[in-house]
Parts: structure tokens; C-alpha cells; sequence
């Protein structure tokens, strides 16, 4: 099943503009590779609202949010997970609006998945991150003036990753979760392919109208989406036992085979989100490997 991705979205940098009754977007000025037209920052409601994912350490991003809630009052500023592209911004912000920071802190992992054999993984992490009031878990309920949010724990795209849901207009927040240009990177050791899979299956349980990933457009037509996901990655998992019916491979006499049409820069990026998909399939006991899974180990089948 091929993704039926949504990219079309008009973007000037530092506008606000008002894309639902009670949301406001504002678009960073930081495109690229991962971050696709740039970090779009949403604020909800009018009056007393709530700030989705700031953004970027940038004056000028910080700048346009101040101008688009001039005359009203910030009184929370909410955080999906602590990728450089999504919560520097929020220490900043609060010290201009007092709000306070909600998220999930992560511990600093030994491993640094942002490089890969040179390849950038991810826009880089804020590791200083520390909300002040902690959504860990999910489950809590963030409540302003005409609207309502539900924290919803997500790990997978990071182990910290937080959705909020608006009652009033049954949509998701997804930041990095679920996003309508992209497949979502997921790297151990903080991204975990287990996690992420179960994650997808929650939201979409929940049955939202409309999703409004961090990056790029909303998407619409949530339960087919949700399905194209989830089955693109059931397809890259059925790869990898298919290509180990072969006999028992490391992870580097796999990328070249399963991903021959993909310029071989990219090959250590495609070794890092296959170590993903191999960890998951030792766990649900598909695949076995000596000691715990890493890049080096040699899986077989079971």
C-alpha cells in the first residue's frame, strides 16, 4: 500500500495564519530535510492560548509568535518531544510570557543517534529540555479558555513523544508522530520501532478528523493515512525476513541489497532505521541474534 502523502501547503515564513477556528499557524524559517517546509508552530485558542512546539532557538521565529498573540495571554506552551526543530524555543518563549512548559523530559542516551556514519539522522536534540510540568505517560488533561487537550504518550519517533488532541475540533497535534510529507525516522537508542507501531495503533483508535503534524500540511483523511503508515512499515519489516530466508546477515550485507536503488551516502541512514526494525522482530521473537540486538550482530531466522 502505497502512502498517500500531502504536501501542497503555502508557506511564508513569520505570517500568521489561521487554519481552523481556533488554530493559528506559524512557520519557522528552518526548511531542509527533515523538517520539510520548516517547524510550524501552532497556537490555539483566542484570548488565553496554548503554543505547540515553538520551535527552533531563533529571534526571529520567537518575534513572529509574539506578534501573532499580541494582546493576548500565552498560558501554556506545550512540547511534543525535544528535537531541536520542535523545544528550544520554548525556554525563550517563556521567559517573554511566564507560560509555563509542558512535555516529557527523555534521559540523554550514551549512543548519539543524530550522526551515522556521517549521515545526519535528525535535526539534533535539546537534551537540556526540562518542562515544568511533566506529561510523561499521557493522560492528563490541558484545559485553557474554549478549549480543552488531551496529552496523549506516543514514543517511537523519540521515547518522549507527546500528541495533543483538541476536543473541540476532534484533531490531533501529532508533531513528528505521524506527518503527511514523510515516513517518520525512528533510531535506537532513544527510537524504538515496538513503541512506535503500538503509538500508531493508539491514534488511530482514537478516530481524529484532522491531524496537524508539526512539519508540513494537515492531513485529512486520517484512517487511510494511518493505514498507508502502518502498513509501509509492515512491508520494510516482511523485507527483512524475507532477505534473511538467505541465511544469517549483518545489517551492512543487507542495506546494500534491500536498498540498491538508494544513493549509498544514504546507506548508514537506511543501517540505522533497519537496526530499528530488527530489534522490533528479535522481540516478537521472528529473528534471533547472539547476545542483544545491535548493528553488528548476525540474525537468522527463527
Amino acid at each position: 500500500m502505497s502512502i498517500p502523502y500531502v504536501r501542497e501547503i503555502a508557506v511564508e515564513y513569520g505570517r500568521c495564519d489561521q487554519v481552523s477556528p481556533l488554530i493559528r499557524r506559524v512557520t519557522a524559517d528552518n526548511p531542509g530535510p527533515f523538517t520539510f517546509k520548516g517547524t510550524g508552530t501552532y497556537i490555539v485558542g483566542r484570548g488565553q492560548v496554548a503554543v505547540i512546539d515553538p520551535g527552533p532557538d531563533d529571534p526571529a521565529h520567537l518575534d513572529a509568535i509574539l506578534r501573532a498573540v499580541q494582546g493576548e495571554t500565552v498560558s501554556h506552551i506545550l512540547i511534543t518531544h525535544h528535537h531541536s526543530d520542535h523545544s528550544p524555543l520554548a525556554g525563550p518563549l517563556k521567559a517573554r510570557t511566564g507560560a509555563p512548559i509542558y512535555g516529557c523530559a527523555v534521559a540523554p542516551h550514551d549512543d548519539d543517534d543524530d550522526h551515522a556514519g556521517g549521515v545526519r539522522m535528525e535535526a539534533g536534540h535539546d537534551l537540556g529540555f526540562a518542562p515544568d510540568i511533566s506529561l510523561c505517560g499521557g493522560g492528563q488533561v490541558i484545559e485553557g479558555a474554549g478549549w480543552t487537550m488531551d496529552a496523549i504518550a506516543t514514543p517511537g519517533h523519540t521515547s518522549n513523544h507527546i500528541c495533543f488532541g483538541l476536543r473541540e475540533e476532534n484533531a490531533c497535534f501529532t508533531g513528528d508522530h505521524i506527518m503527511g510529507w514523510s515516513t517518520t525516522v525512528i533510531t535506537p537508542p532513544d527510537g524504538d520501532m515496538t513503541d512506535y507501531l503500538a503509538s500508531l495503533a493508539d491514534i488511530r483508535r482514537r478516530r481524529f478528523d484532522v491531524m496537524w503534524p508539526t512539519h508540513g500540511p494537515p492531513i485529512r483523511e486520517v484512517d487511510a493515512f494511518i493505514a498507508a503508515y502502518a502498513a509501509h512499515r509492515q512491508e520494510r519489516l516482511d523485507q527483512l525476513t524475507t532477505a534473511l530466508k538467505a541465511g544469517p546477515a549483518r545489517i551492512n550485507d543487507l542495506v546494500p541489497r534491500l536498498y540498491a536503488d538508494v544513493d549509498s551516502r544514504l546507506h548508514p541512514a537506511a543501517a540505522r532505521s533497519m537496526l530499528a526494525g530488527m530489534i522490533h522482530l528479535v522481540r516478537e521473537g521472528a529473528l534471533a541474534t547472539d547476545g542483544a540486538p545491535g548493528p553488528d550482530s548476525v540474525y537468522r531466522l527463527v
